[in-house]
């Protein structure tokens, strides 16, 4: 079993790039399998979740080629070979390893195929709710049976079914139910409407433009026309701001640093982090120098002293990934931090809320939990601490970054589901801790496979 073993810095000076963006990276394995030809994904996510998206695709016959991989973890520029809409029928259950994501999007794949296919993951993946897709899919006439312990949740066998388009107004705000439900009324003929509560990442729908598959919205009301074929196309896959958020957390609480973070994506639909840290105190620029489709650019950030803010109930579903890290610069701030409205936290990897509350106790700082989310109480010294990250990639992320600021040695278990997400998290770690004695490698291994 892996772990990090973290000491304090005294400065953060440095330029890098995150690794791709894991909801795109998804998404870009999906749509180009689909397609009409072939596609050419550049920085793509050799995470594990994506991988296994990858593979399912390929298991469903859209085949692909390696050009460039990231030493040790995957590809990363990729060609994927489409398949006009017309999947092959799987020869076994497909896994979908950690991925809520890889799921859910999947399930909406295959909901109106002509064949019979399995979805399964691991026991976190296992024991999260898919009745949030599984109900409106089956108002389109989908055919899913769930098959897990806990009623609800996967495995999930999903049968032949001839979809129809319907209109789902969505309980909760979630992007995954959303494309979901784009991805199964390409197969359904007719309109297709999905009205969100709230707004959520439009990755979906850009990337359809991006694949020439026309969408209409209205307010937080999406609609989709079925039958339209995805053209086949190059797509580049920006850096991923979830990603970016723990080394903008360590930036923007150390006074006296500066942080540039190259092409990452700046979607106006994920950059919630970057207000919330503004207001915090976070001296920060960011600057779009492309937004076909997708906006990316840079974000440089200077430290200085952090003071404890709100975060507002409609920030919450554009900020779910990165509450974990912002409870950490909460922690470090000077003030009250209320993060109220956050209950989807308790079903991802872990019960976010429980784990973020009981691993900053154990580091000494002050926070008092609910049933939605927590209160912090700022400015109180952090100590190390052994730390379990209950195998969930964003709180091992998080509380290495904890450890940073923290009184002696953090040690963080469990560590390699930071694969998850982040393959070169624990490079960038590493250089940023080497920095205190001489010049850091921030540059992450590649390996060219033409």
């Amino acid at each position: 079993m892996s772990e990090f073993r973290v000491t304090a810095i005294s400065k953060l000076h440095a330029e890098f790039s995150v690794p791709g963006d894991k909801s795109m990276s998804h998404r870009a394995a999906i749509l180009s399998g689909l397609s009409n030809g072939t596609c050419t994904i550049r920085n793509f996510l050799p995470s594990e979740d994506c991988l296994n998206t990858l593979n399912a695709m390929r298991a469903l016959g859209a085949s692909y080629e390696v050009l460039d991989e990231l030493a040790g973890y995957g590809p990363i520029h990729l060609r994927i070979h489409g398949q006009s809409m017309k999947l092959s029928a799987p020869s076994a259950p497909i896994d979908c390893g950690n991925s809520g994501t890889g799921m859910r999007l999947l399930a909406g794949l295959l909901a109106g195929q002509p064949f019979t296919s399995e979805l399964y993951g691991d026991a976190s993946l296992s024991s999260r709710p898919m009745g949030r897709i599984t109900v409106p899919l089956g108002q389109m006439g989908a055919n899913i049976e769930t098959l897990g312990a806990t009623a609800g949740c996967a495995p999930m066998r999903i049968h032949p079914a001839k979809l129809r388009p319907i209109s789902y107004q969505m309980p909760v705000a979630s992007a995954q139910v959303k494309s979901a439900v784009l991805f199964a009324a390409l197969f359904a003929e007719g309109q297709t409407t999905v009205i969100q509560p709230a707004e959520t990442r439009d990755h979906t729908e850009r990337m359809l433009a991006s694949f020439r598959v026309s969408t209409r919205s209205d307010g937080n009301a999406i609609s989709i026309y079925g039958g339209q074929m995805p053209e086949s196309c190059d797509f580049t896959v920006p850096g991923d701001i979830s990603s970016a958020a723990f080394w903008l957390v360590a930036a923007a609480a150390l006074p006296g640093s500066r942080l540039l973070l190259k092409d990452v994506g700046l979607n106006p639909t994920r950059t919630a982090i970057l207000k919330v840290l503004s207001r915090m105190g976070a001296h920060m620029l960011d600057i779009v120098h492309h937004s076909d489709g997708e906006p990316i650019g840079n974000i440089e950030i200077h430290g200085a002293p952090l003071t404890g803010t709100t975060l507002l109930e409609s920030e919450i579903p554009n900020l779910i990934d990165e509450i974990p890290v912002i409870a950490v610069a909460a922690a470090l701030a000077q003030g009250r931090t209320v993060i109220r409205n956050a209950r989807e936290l308790r079903v991802k990897e872990t019960d976010r809320i429980t784990t973020v509350v009981d691993n900053l106790r154990a580091m000494g700082a002050q926070v008092q939990e609910f049933e939605d989310g927590m209160e912090i109480d700022g400015g109180h010294p952090l100590h190390g601490a052994q730390i379990d990250s209950f195998g969930d990639h964003r709180i091992a992320m998080a509380f290495a970054i904890a450890g940073l600021f923290a009184k002696g040695e953090t040690i963080i278990r469990n560590t390699d589901c930071v694969n998850t997400s982040y393959p070169g998290f624990a490079h960038h770690l590493d250089a940023i801790r080497r920095e205190r004695s001489n010049a850091a490698d921030f540059t992450l291994p590649t390996v060219s496979r033409e």
